[in-house]
């Protein structure tokens, strides 16, 4: 995710934490800080973690059996900017198709979060860019 690349884990999440505070007090905000505050919004459940004073602290580990509510949040901003872009070509249909048999936009991007998780990881692994055509694949395949 481009729009987040130069940012430290704290200074992410105080990206959130500053939009969702923004909305709440009914203050402006900016176009990403919009983006950020819907997805919270349709994610309410993380609030309790978001309004604790640990969140700029607190550890997402798989043994710990936490879910990152900010990696969630930040894949479904992802997945939104591709489908905007329709990047990789294609995703954008696949978006339409799965939106309309889940019902949702949001079951279809929370469809679509583990195959984007999935090419961030093997990109990361492997030190190169995220395989898009391998990506598309498994979206295909949902």
């Amino acid at each position: 995710m481009p729009m987040f690349a130069q940012q430290s884990r704290e200074q992410l999440r105080r990206m959130y934490l500053e939009a969702w505070r923004k909305f709440g007090a009914q203050q402006p905000l900016e176009p990403l800080e919009e983006q950020i505050a819907a997805v919270i919004g349709e994610h309410r459940e993380y609030l309790p973690v978001l309004e604790s004073p640990e969140a700029l602290e607190a550890q997402f580990t798989p043994e710990a059996g936490r879910q990152n509510p900010f990696l969630h949040m930040s894949l479904h901003l992802a997945i939104r900017e591709q489908v905007a872009t329709d990047r990789p070509a294609g995703i954008a249909r696949v978006h339409h198709d799965l939106t309309a048999r889940l019902g949702s936009a949001h079951a279809a991007e929370h469809a679509m979060l583990e195959p984007l998780a999935e090419a961030l990881w093997e990109a990361q692994r492997a030190g190169r860019m995220p395989d898009e055509h391998r990506y598309l694949e498994r979206l295909r395949s949902l």
